[in-house]
């Protein structure tokens, strides 16, 4: 059993585990789930009531900061208890396209080029996490929602504004590989 949570699950395993949660969701009554609106409600905590949007009952999300929680739990015990090589499996092609761009150590889970302490005071490095985060919280609050919430949430509940969501990530997503890595990259 310990081999096999060792493993990354294939996708027809765990593709359907997550979709699982939809219906759970549902039959215990709630509709919305994402990561980003667990931010919202430790913001509530921080400044309660000095914003409308942050006046609000907590108590009623309990649940998705429990959930939250407990993902960030389960992966710190899987780094402890299940150790072995974290490597990430990506294509040849993709290898290529980041060997490119300067990026050559693929070891790990992130590129050590963008993502080492050195890297990260560099002009390259403010750009990718200064400028990145806050086109990420911007984009977030503007859908009203992360990838997850309205991917598996509002795609399975066939909500338009989820549709157009995703289709703006992924125009995004493509957008920023294509042509915005190789400018800040190059």
């Amino acid at each position: 059993m310990i081999e096999t949570l060792k493993q990354p699950w294939p996708w027809y395993i765990a593709g359907p585990l997550i979709g699982l949660m939809v219906p759970a969701l549902l039959l215990i009554g709630n509709k919305q789930f994402g990561v980003s609106s667990t931010l919202r409600d430790f913001c509530t905590l921080i400044v309660p009531n000095r914003f409308s949007y942050f006046n609000y009952d907590l108590k009623e999300h309990a649940w998705r900061n429990l959930l939250v929680l407990g993902a960030l739990i389960g992966g710190a015990l899987a780094v402890w208890f299940l150790p072995g090589e974290r490597k990430i499996d990506i294509s040849v092609k993709t290898a290529g396209a980041l060997h490119s761009l300067g990026i050559h150590d693929l070891s790990g889970m992130v590129p050590v080029e963008i993502f080492a302490l050195s890297s990260l005071i560099s002009l390259k490095g403010i750009i990718f996490m200064v400028f990145g985060g806050l086109f990420i919280g911007f984009g977030t609050r503007w859908a009203d929602g992360c990838t997850s919430g309205h991917a598996i949430m509002g795609l399975s509940l066939l909500s338009p504004a989820s549709f157009l969501a995703v289709m703006g990530f992924f125009g995004g997503g493509l957008t920023a590989t294509h042509f915005l890595f190789p400018l800040i990259l190059n």
